[in-house]
């Protein structure tokens, strides 16, 4: 195969300079045609990584290339309205109609499988409310009774997302519109860079396992610059990263390739190495410590608010976090609950597919369990997990969530087409990527404005859709609001599915049948399981 390669390769050059000679042209311009299929066949010959190159150099190229090609001829030419994941042509479309404020509404009828197991509605009311008598920009104070600065949030924001993982033009373009839509963005725990305060828009410090940004050179946190920070007139509320939903237990992950000097100096890290953070915080190792570390983040940042966020895993270890706020009477002002759906820049696999609690479980799962305590009326919970359209605020809403976070709608706001180059710096919209020939054609003027008319037009929805069921501010939805197909012939709320918790019932026993083990085996001083051998 390899010699006929070789003699092929003789016989198309010898052809070359006859074409040449007969058609006047000069050698060199057909040599330079056909050089560097000549050169790209021996290189294929003589490497030994890939059989396929090295049996059938040239033709075995056109593999990769199928490869690279496939998921585009898919999405652009295969796929119908609702099969496309991790977001549907249905739910890009919406997205992209909205934050250019053009017309969203679909003709002829809905495209679901109404009949399909899982297929979600809202329970109407036969008297609704005129839109025009309803808050279209509703909010919600944050701050527990230890606040000395209580916030009011807008109840969708930007979820975290870091600069590194994002580009600079991208980060400016989405403070920039939480600036025009009184929202706020939530900063990933890529820590504050310029881009996030130089467009004037309410900020969310996320505080993740590596403490970018406020960190000592042994990557221990420093509260001295935590609180340099942390005082900053942008800066509304700090947020503790304990877990991602789309890789929890596993710590974040910035490839080497969007490592510039400038992330390297913001975050305190070495340029040329792939950014990991540890899966666990040095700060705390308790539930006790980690509230009391808590309560000295909100004093050095001048009672900020100051909550966590966490991906339910094993049950007993949030119960043991509240039981220690009872012990210690320190509460978070909120907590972020995400969901396992929830997206990533850069995960493994198995971690973004297999664990982690999807969001709906979670979040009714942390209401009961502060409603079951006592303490939900000091905390407000945060729902993060893809969320993107006015039905999925409502849903969380009638959870228990008091707002909402999202980030890949707010990625597809700003021209994001679902490329999947997130982590390999290739991002051909300029969103995802640090390589200034892709990210200097994101304009920030023009993107800014979308991602705000992009949160303005999802809240306008959901409040409509509150309208609809007769309710005129999200503390009003509860659980017996939305139905769910369990099965052809099976209905149910998601009170059925997610039976509320007695308020004070986890205060003493006898505690709810399917509480008891996670109860008897939680404890404010550790987090490990089974530490009760009563």
């Amino acid at each position: 195969m390899r010699g006929t390669f070789v003699f092929l390769s003789i016989v198309v050059c010898l052809g070359a300079a006859a074409i040449s000679w007969f058609l006047w042209t000069p050698f060199w311009f057909s040599f330079i045609l056909i050089a560097p299929i000549v050169y790209m066949g021996v290189s294929d010959m003589v490497q030994t990584k890939q059989t396929l190159k090295r049996n059938y150099p040239i033709l075995g190229r056109m593999r990769w290339m199928a490869e690279w090609m496939r998921p585009k001829v898919y999405q652009y030419f295969i796929e119908s309205d609702t099969d496309g994941a991790p977001f549907n042509r249905l739910s890009r479309n919406v997205i992209y109609q909205r934050a250019k404020k053009v017309n969203d509404t679909t003709p002829f009828g809905t495209q679901l499988n109404v009949y399909e197991t899982g297929y979600e509605w809202l329970n109407h009311s036969i008297s609704p409310l005129s839109h025009d008598k309803v808050n279209h920009h509703p909010r919600v104070t944050v701050g527990g009774p230890a606040c000395k600065q209580p916030y009011s949030a807008s109840v969708l924001n930007i979820s975290a997302m870091s600069y590194g993982s994002l580009s600079k033009n991208a980060i400016m373009a989405l403070n920039g519109g939480a600036k025009l839509g009184g929202f706020a963005h939530n900063t990933g725990e890529g820590g504050l860079s310029p881009y996030h305060l130089s467009p004037g828009g309410d900020i969310f410090w996320q505080i993740g396992t590596g403490y970018f940004g406020c960190r000592n050179a042994d990557g221990t946190f420093s509260y001295e610059a935590f609180a340099e920070r942390a005082v900053l007139p942008n800066v509304k509320m700090i947020e503790v990263k304990l877990s991602q939903g789309a890789k929890p237990g596993h710590g974040g992950i910035l490839p080497k390739a969007k490592v510039t000097d400038e992330i390297a100096k913001i975050r305190l890290v070495e340029k040329g190495k792939d950014v990991l953070s540890p899966p666990y915080h040095t700060a705390f190792s308790t539930p006790i410590e980690m509230l009391q570390f808590i309560q000295k983040l909100r004093d050095l940042s001048g009672g900020k608010p100051v909550g966590f966020k966490l991906c339910i895993g094993q049950k007993n270890q949030f119960i043991s976090i509240c039981k220690a706020m009872i012990k210690l009477d320190i509460m978070p002002d909120f907590i972020t609950v995400d969901g396992g759906e929830g997206g990533t820049g850069a995960a493994p696999l198995e971690f973004s597919n297999s664990v982690g609690m999807p969001l709906r479980d979670g979040l009714a799962f942390v209401y009961d369990t502060l409603n079951g305590f006592g303490i939900k009326k000091h905390i407000k919970i945060i729902a993060s997990g893809k969320v993107h359209t006015g039905f999925d605020l409502v849903k969380n809403f009638s959870l228990g969530a008091d707002m909402c976070n999202c980030a890949r709608a707010m990625m597809l706001a700003l021209g994001c087409i679902q490329a999947l180059e997130c982590n390999n710096n290739q991002c051909p919209t300029g969103v995802a990527t640090q390589n200034p020939k892709l990210y200097e054609g994101l304009d920030v003027n023009d993107k800014k404005v979308r991602v705000s008319n992009f949160q303005q037009e999802t809240i306008k929805a959901a409040v409509e859709l509150m309208a609809a069921a007769g309710i005129d501010h999200p503390d009003k939805l509860h659980r017996s609001h939305i139905y769910r197909r369990v099965s052809a012939n099976q209905i149910q709320t998601f009170s059925q599915m997610y039976p509320n918790m007695l308020k004070g019932s986890l205060l003493e026993a006898p505690f709810p049948v399917g509480w008891e083990l996670d109860m008897m085996n939680s404890t404010a001083e550790s987090f490990d399981y089974a530490v009760n051998h009563a």
